[in-house]
């Protein structure tokens, strides 16, 4: 190793460690060019090449950019909407209205394609991001402010883009399958009252969380880039730890077209999380009619993404893989609006448990300020789906409203695959890196087959 590994785990979570996992860090802790350590989340289990909670730094000017070390669905990410409705707003039987709604206006699943007719504007949209939706009246301006890098990572170009990944580029707006939901949440609980009345959150509030990604866009582009990296690493003289690790130097022609298919990729994503948002405000318009009349977006958060960023004084690019983004108050980074609170964090459980929001703290600045981007598995999919019977899954899920009658479909989702989102964040808040501000749980959720 170049340089020594960091994993921040509460006691009560390090059973879960797998030693893979850690293995995975150390090979990245030996990459060209890589910077002061490299970090694994609470959440942190095995990914490919670099482990799901794990952040990467590397010098700007030296360094590499590793396709595998940003992930497979390149910002994937999430946004939370608030809204003016209470939990008493919403029963049974218009929850299981708002599900079919949704559901008739956002396609879910793996492959599933876009009902939208925006083929002339892909080009603009991947390379623009959702400042070019706000051209075309698919989006509010206000919403920019509320969205990472303002929804826009700078330096798409769809010509780093194969016409594999291209085709792709018809999911837009549409949900995917695996992790991915729409989850309805009323407020739990408020730890901070004063930063949770900014955010505009209050007990009892039904909010709404949206996660996906750039979809079978993003996946194809990091395959290209994997595979391209691995076999033209011999000619830039790096020795690869292993092909998930796959990578080049940043200023290559190969580093620098990968960088700007990846923001392409990210741009797809922030436009496709705005997209549903617009269903999902929609359908519950429909539903509620005007009750439904103040919905509006707290934040968007991307979780596997590079980016260049200035810390401990040094120009980086920073790989986060299943790890979010918390800059603290005051830096300069962070929008106008929340600069005296940092921007909101958002941290989802699995689709029966709490999800957390927060901001990050000075101290922070020690993890590039970077944190967890979820609980974290501690089933495999396919290890949860041998495990956990229709009964365990109904109990878990129990005063859940969910969309798939089929629990063999989602049961790979299952609460109990995940590990306990309450420890994971707290490891983070007791050692004064982020700020609670408030818990949700669901009450409705929709998940994509597959």
């Amino acid at each position: 190793m170049a340089v020594p590994c960091q994993i921040y785990l509460k006691e009560e979570l390090l059973p879960y460690l797998e030693e893979e996992a850690v293995e995975q860090l150390s090979a990245a802790a030996a990459l060209p060019g890589v910077f002061k350590y490299v970090l694994g989340m609470p959440d942190i289990h095995i990914g490919y090449g670099l482990p799901i909670g794990g952040v990467l730094a590397v010098t700007y000017r030296e360094g590499v950019v590793s396709a595998g070390a940003v992930g497979m669905d390149i910002n994937c990410g999430v946004r939370l909407l608030t809204t003016n409705l209470s939990r008493q707003d919403l029963g049974p039987r218009v929850l299981q209205q708002l599900l079919t709604a949704v559901e008739e206006l956002v396609p879910t699943g793996i492959g599933t394609k876009s009902k939208y007719k925006l083929d002339r504007q892909l080009k603009n949209i991947v390379e623009e991001g959702v400042p070019h939706l706000v051209k075309l009246g698919l989006a509010d301006a206000d919403d920019l402010e509320r969205i990472e890098e303002g929804g826009c990572l700078a330096g798409g170009d769809l010509a780093a883009c194969s016409r594999e990944a291209q085709a792709r580029m018809n999911q837009l707006s549409t949900l995917g399958g695996g992790n991915h939901f729409i989850e309805f949440s009323v407020v739990d609980r408020i730890f901070d009252k004063e930063t949770a009345s900014f955010f505009n959150l209050a007990q009892e509030q039904i909010v709404i969380m949206i996660h996906s990604g750039s979809r079978g866009f993003g996946h194809q582009i990091c395959q290209d880039y994997s595979r391209e990296m691995a076999q033209q690493a011999p000619r830039f003289g790096i020795t690869l730890p292993n092909r998930g690790l796959a990578c080049a130097p940043i200023q290559s022609e190969l580093g620098k077209r990968y960088m700007a298919a990846m923001a392409c990729a990210v741009n797809f994503a922030f436009a496709n999380r705005q997209l549903i948002q617009a269903d999902v405000i929609s359908a519950m318009t429909k539903v509620l009619g005007k009750k439904a009349s103040h919905i509006k977006l707290l934040y968007d958060v991307a979780h596997n993404i590079a980016k260049r960023e200035h810390h401990f004084g040094r120009e980086l690019l920073i790989h986060r893989k299943g790890a979010t983004r918390a800059l603290p108050p005051g830096h300069k980074n962070n929008p106008g609006h929340f600069n005296a609170t940092g921007h909101p964090v958002l941290l989802p459980g699995s689709m029966g448990t709490h999800s957390y929001i927060a901001t990050g703290l000075k101290r922070a600045e020690e993890t590039f300020c970077s944190v967890n981007h979820g609980a974290g598995r501690v089933l495999s999919r396919t290890a949860a789906r041998k495990s956990i019977s229709n009964s365990d899954f109904r109990e878990q899920m129990k005063g859940i409203h969910y969309n798939v009658s089929n629990y063999k479909r989602i049961v790979d989702e299952a609460p109990r695959a995940y590990k306990d989102i309450h420890l994971v964040v707290d490891t983070l808040a007791e050692i004064g890196i982020i700020n609670l501000v408030a818990n949700v749980k669901p009450i409705a959720v929709i998940k994509g087959e597959g």
